[in-house]
C-alpha cells in the first residue's frame, strides 16, 4: 500500500550539450547530484535528452538531414553500456530512482527510449516509444507492447510515456491497469511554441486525475545560441522556442509547485502517496469505476521479434529421421495425415517439410 509514504520528486529542465559527445551525460550526472542534495528520491529528465532530442528533424527537409542524422547515430548510446553504468552508479550512490530519456542505438536503428533505474542502480525498465510522432518517424523505429509496463521501485509503482503517447488513451490505460502510482512524462520542450506547453499541461493534469497518480513531467530547453545552431534560417527559429512545461502534479490534478516555462531549473516537490488512495476511493478507473464486461483493453505485451521459428529444429530433425526408419508402433512426430508421413491430410506433399529440407 502507498499510505504514509512521502517521496520528494525532482523534474529536471536543462539544456543538452549539442557539441560534445558525452557532454549531455555530464550534465545529467551533475543534475542528479544537485537534486539529490535537495533530498530528491525520484527524478525525471526530458525526452531523448541524451545526447539530445533531434530538433533538426523538425526544421530541416529530409534531403538535408543526412549529416545530422548520422551524427546522432554516432553519439546515441547502446543499452546497456557506459551510459547506463554511469547513471546506475549515480542512482545507487544517492539512493534515488531516475527516469532518463535517450536516443538508443540498436545496430542499424535508433529508438526513443525511456530508462527507469531503481534506487539500487538496477535498470528496471527499458521501453521504446510505440509510435514516433510526425517528423520523428524519419529518425526512430517503433517500440512494442512489452514496454507498456509499470515497475516496482523503492518509491512506488512507476510507469512512463513519452510526449504524444499521452494522446493515446489505450497506452495510458495499459499503465493505469497496472496500477501506477507515479507517472514519468517526458516531452522535448523548445518546440512549436506556447500552444505546445498549454496542451501539455492539460494532458498531464488529465492523466493524473484519470489514473489517480502523481505525474512528474520534464521538458527540454534550448538556449538562444542553441536555437540558432539548430536553425540557421532565422525564419524557422520560432519553431524551436516555447513548449516548456516542466511540472509535478498530484492525483487531484493540482500543481504541487509552479510549472517551469522557458529557462533552466529543477522543480522539487513532496508527493504524499496517500493521495493515490484518497483519489481512487472516489474514482478508480481500473477498479470500482470500471465496466470491463462492456469496455476492456486488448494488449499484446510480447516483445517484437524479427525472426520466427515456428517449428523447433530438434523436432524437425527427429521428424526427418523417423521418415527414414522402418515402420514401427511408435507414433510419428509429424502428423501423417491421409497420405502418410510427409503428406498433408489430402495426400499432397507437406509443404512445411519441403521448405525445411532445403
Amino acid at each position: 500500500m502507498s499510505e504514509n509514504r512521502i517521496v520528494r520528486a525532482a523534474a529536471v529542465q536543462i539544456a543538452p550539450d549539442l557539441d560534445r559527445a558525452d557532454g549531455t551525460l555530464e550534465r545529467v550526472l551533475n543534475a542528479i547530484d544537485e537534486a539529490a542534495a535537495k533530498g530528491a528520491r525520484f527524478m525525471v529528465f526530458p525526452e531523448t535528452f541524451v545526447p539530445y532530442y533531434p530538433y533538426f528533424s523538425f526544421v530541416l527537409p529530409p534531403a538535408l538531414q543526412g549529416a545530422e542524422h548520422l551524427k546522432l547515430y554516432e553519439r546515441a548510446p547502446i543499452v546497456p553500456g557506459p551510459l547506463t553504468q554511469a547513471v546506475a552508479a549515480a542512482a545507487r550512490r544517492h539512493g534515488t530512482v531516475i527516469v532518463l530519456g535517450v536516443n538508443e542505438r540498436d545496430h542499424g536503428s535508433l529508438y526513443n527510449t525511456q530508462l527507469i533505474f531503481d534506487a539500487d542502480g538496477t535498470l528496471k525498465l527499458k521501453r521504446r516509444k510505440i509510435t514516433p510522432t510526425y517528423h520523428e518517424r524519419m529518425i526512430w523505429g517503433q517500440g512494442d507492447g512489452s514496454g507498456l509496463d509499470v515497475v516496482e521501485t523503492a518509491v512506488g509503482r512507476v510507469g512512463a510515456l513519452a510526449c504524444w503517447e499521452h494522446y493515446n488513451p489505450l497506452a495510458r490505460y495499459a499503465l493505469m491497469a497496472r496500477h501506477e502510482e507515479i507517472h514519468a512524462a517526458q516531452f522535448p520542450g523548445s518546440l512549436v511554441g506556447q500552444i505546445f506547453a498549454d496542451q501539455m499541461e492539460v494532458t498531464i493534469r488529465h492523466h493524473a486525475l484519470e489514473a489517480a497518480c502523481f505525474v512528474v513531467n520534464a521538458t527540454g530547453w534550448l538556449s538562444d545560441e542553441q536555437v540558432a545552431q539548430v536553425c540557421p534560417d532565422e525564419r524557422l527559429r520560432g519553431a524551436c522556442r516555447g513548449g516548456n512545461c516542466t511540472a509535478i502534479v498530484s492525483p487531484e490534478g493540482k500543481h504541487l509547485v509552479d510549472p517551469l516555462g522557458p529557462g533552466e531549473g529543477i522543480l522539487i516537490a513532496d508527493m504524499d502517496l496517500a493521495l493515490v488512495t484518497k483519489r481512487k476511493r472516489m474514482m478508480d478507473s481500473v477498479g470500482h469505476y470500471a465496466r470491463p464486461e462492456l469496455l476492456s483493453l486488448l494488449h499484446d505485451d510480447r516483445p517484437a521479434s524479427f525472426m520466427q521459428q515456428p517449428i523447433r529444429s530438434q523436432t524437425i530433425s527427429r521428424s526427418l529421421d523417423h521418415e527414414q526408419q522402418p515402420a514401427s508402433d511408435e507414433p510419428s512426430t509429424v502428423p501423417s495425415g491421409r497420405g502418410g508421413p510427409g503428406r498433408d491430410a489430402d495426400g499432397a506433399p507437406d509443404q512445411r517439410l519441403a521448405i525445411l529440407r532445403r
